[in-house]
């Protein structure tokens, strides 16, 4: 590993950002420009120490997850994002843009603190969540492999399920399924994330492989959805979509469906932040 090298990089990196930009108040006596080590290090979840021996060049080989988090944190570029995999000696993850977080999508989720937001990739793939997302959804990040899809997982998991109404299910399948099917089309023809995506679900999942069979194609740009939260009970959301320039990569945001009192339950999420839920009696 370069390890001078990925230190200056870091550093360089950091020194470029403005607290404002990734929701960091900018205080009078700031004396270094961009963000202080301690504040990269809690932005990618990791001991402030931690960080200090990485940019120093004296830590340990960073590990593929925490590369991740420092390029989220940072806001890089697909192309930097791949240069400090290459300065880890890191395998850079497959998938390409696909997998990292584009640097506008994470200002806008940044920058929405009071409603529920995630970025996805269009296999569902959830990259980042915000605090309230985490806590109306659960935390995502700990799937990997083809269950990090929650497509695959919605098919091949009854878990999955469990936060939406037993009633909605055929219409959510529906709905994946030919969301699915638009974002398979658009990929490259030599990707084959999509296709081994859909050759699981086809060979793992019956109601998968006959809504497959309809043919039915539509990307899901808005939905109104129920979610039976453990705590809040059942909550009615409008979830918005934002793709990116190329569709591979979707901000969601929920939002109350107004006239109903899931505006005063939303409210609560706050409050209740991501502590353990235990679902509620049938």
């Amino acid at each position: 590993m370069k390890y001078a090298e990925l230190g200056a990089f870091l550093r360089s990196r950091r020194e470029r950002i403005r607290p404002e930009e990734v929701g960091l108040v900018s205080g009078p006596r700031r004396r270094v420009p961009g963000l202080r080590r301690e504040e990269v290090a809690h932005l990618a979840g990791a001991s402030a120490d931690y960080y200090n021996e990485v940019e120093r060049g004296a830590g340990s080989q960073p590990s593929e997850q925490m590369l991740a988090a420092l390029a989220r944190a940072l806001r890089l570029t697909a192309d930097e994002r791949d240069h400090l995999y290459h300065l880890a000696n890191r395998p850079v993850p497959r998938g390409g843009a696909g997998s990292h977080v584009h640097p506008g999508m994470l200002d806008l989720l940044t920058r929405l603190t009071s409603t529920p937001a995630q970025v996805i990739t269009d296999l569902h793939v959830t990259l980042v969540q915000n605090p309230l997302a985490i806590a109306l959804l659960g935390d995502h990040s700990r799937f990997r492999g083809e269950e990090a899809s929650f497509v695959h997982r919605w098919f091949t998991d009854p878990e999955a399920r469990r936060l939406y109404p037993e009633e909605d299910h055929p219409a959510q399948s529906k709905a994946f399924a030919a969301d699915l099917r638009a974002a398979a089309a658009r990929r490259d023809a030599k990707d084959t994330g999509a296709s081994a995506l859909v050759a699981g679900l086809l060979d793992r999942s019956a109601e998968f492989a006959g809504l497959w069979a309809e043919h039915d194609v539509a990307f899901r740009r808005d939905d109104r959805k129920r979610i039976d939260h453990p705590v809040l009970g059942l909550v009615e959301v409008n979830c918005l979509t934002l793709f990116s320039e190329d569709g591979r990569q979707r901000l969601l945001w929920f939002t109350p469906v107004l006239g109903t009192d899931s505006v005063d339950r939303l409210e609560l999420l706050a409050v209740i932040g991501t502590q353990e839920f235990t679902p509620h009696p049938d």
